[in-house]
């Protein structure tokens, strides 16, 4: 059973993470492509399916992130490592600030919500105690059939319940803390690689820094974006159309 158990991890790992990178930060925060209200739909319910108990709104997290890359590492940065003494109190006023936009209760500027997709009464279920405590109730059912009494597994079971969290703390605090730097920015980003083939291309942070439009988060010829062939391959497609990059 362990090997299911594995695999089960795994699948909730990568699939939470595909839509946050894809949907959440390429699209929704950053515009990267652009797609029709049918399989925007799609993608907000997908992204509920594999986030369950940690759905992130679309909006609230592309308002944020953009107010991210507006303020990086200044005290208006929603995340920033910099004015936090541990990863902890850091994901903590993140937390705050991302209510705070998603109930509404925080006024931001026009143009950090332009475009960001919005569906307000689907994410209000999503986001809703029942809907998170029977995503909860899912996870601990699984590892009850899977693990029974071998108890070492269900150590996981937090991560499951936080995955999207987790995913944002492994970026917002380690990719401004170590890593390497290939391009000298007024900010303190840095990439992971190899982490960042855990995580979808999202650890190649000081590039997407540099150029936060690109698709493609690779720079360098060692560097690889595990996604960006699949939003090649959803381009062709016609899933989504790619918006003409501005290279400067």
């Amino acid at each position: 059973m362990g090997f299911i158990i594995v695999g089960f991890f795994l699948l909730h790992w990568y699939g939470s993470l595909f839509f946050q990178t894809f949907f959440h930060h390429r699209y929704a925060a950053h515009g990267m492509f652009k797609m029709n209200l049918f399989w925007e739909k799609v993608f907000h319910i997908l992204s509920y399916v594999f986030q369950g108990s940690s759905y992130l709104s679309p909006y609230a997290y592309g308002v944020m992130h953009r107010m991210h890359h507006a303020y990086a590492d200044t005290k208006k940065d929603p995340h920033s490592p910099k004015f936090q003494t541990n990863i902890f109190k850091m994901m903590w006023r993140t937390k705050d600030i991302y209510l705070a936009i998603d109930r509404q209760k925080k006024i931001v500027a026009k143009h950090f919500t332009d475009g960001v997709p919005s569906w307000r009464k689907f994410d209000e279920f999503c986001q809703s105690k029942i809907s998170r405590l029977a995503w909860v109730i899912f996870y601990i059912s699984v590892y009850v059939f899977l693990a029974k009494d071998d108890w070492g597994w269900y150590f996981l079971l937090p991560i499951h319940i936080l995955m999207s969290p987790v995913h944002g703390a492994i970026i917002n605090w380690f990719s401004h803390r170590i890593g390497y730097r290939n391009f000298s920015l007024k900010n303190t980003s840095t990439n992971l690689f190899p982490i960042e083939l855990f995580m979808w291309g999202e650890g190649l942070h000081n590039n997407h820094h540099r150029n936060s439009s690109n698709p493609n988060f690779a720079f360098k010829w060692f560097e690889f974006d595990p996604l960006y062939p699949f939003i090649l391959l959803m381009n062709k497609l016609k899933i989504i159309s790619l918006v003409k990059q501005n290279v400067d």
